[in-house]
């Protein structure tokens, strides 16, 4: 019986997720200010908020229990047009949250790690008489250049600008600049790695790893270097 019992719940719970996905053409897809072709929300979500402000460009992979939250309330009259925007097929992990209130900017083949933090606003704290969580910080906008990576548990903070084809490990927590072709890590986020043309990767001590081309770094599939 349990065995029966077991396969019957699974089967269910396969059901809810194949059903409850957000696709093009469903109803919740239409709430959005565009959602496209290919790209998916898996479902459950945990928080959509002020979806006409949200954009999704085609083939974008959204996960389970994900975050997607424009403005300061479902109510709110005063969204951006754009709020949020994630590129082409971009990569959100499960349980992120990206909390946009202006303007949060994810570039093209983004992928993103799982449990990641994002925000366009944070709190104020110099009036002491008023609760911190009333202090509303001012808005800073956040863009994530195109096929860059986002470690497991980043938190991506207010008026961050991380360029294309940037890596952020794990844990970090990134504010500010980020150039091009960087490697990042650490709270708050340093620089441990650059891209120099005609050089490679040069760390920070002067150290430097070649530059690896193609998807396997170097090797294809059967693990054997290629021209």
């Amino acid at each position: 019986m349990k065995r029966l019992l077991n396969a019957g719940v699974l089967s269910a719970r396969g059901w809810l997720e194949r059903a409850g996905e957000i696709t093009p053409g469903t109803r919740a897809a239409d709430r959005f200010g565009s959602f496209g072709v290919d790209s998916s929300i898996g479902f459950p979500a945990a928080t959509l908020m002020g979806t006409r402000s949200i954009h999704l460009g085609t083939g974008v992979l959204v996960g389970r229990q994900v975050t997607l939250s424009v403005g300061y309330g479902p109510d709110d009259p005063n969204l951006p047009e754009r709020g949020l925007v994630i590129g082409d097929r971009s990569v959100i992990g499960a349980r992120c949250s990206i909390v946009a209130h202006r303007s949060i900017e994810i570039g093209d083949d983004v992928w993103f790690g799982q449990d990641i933090f994002v925000c366009d606003s944070s709190h104020g704290y110099q009036d002491p008489d008023l609760p911190i969580g009333e202090q509303f910080g001012a808005h800073q906008p956040v863009r994530i250049g195109s096929g860059t990576w986002i470690g497991h548990g980043a938190i991506i903070l207010p008026g961050a600008q991380i360029g294309r084809n940037v890596t952020v490990a794990a844990g970090s927590v990134v504010r500010g600049e980020v150039a091009d072709h960087s490697v990042v890590g650490g709270a708050p986020a340093r620089l441990l790695r650059h891209l120099e043309p005609g050089v490679g990767w040069v760390g920070t001590r002067g150290d430097v790893r070649p530059v690896l081309r193609g998807h396997f770094g170097g090797a294809d599939e059967a693990g054997f270097e290629t021209a």
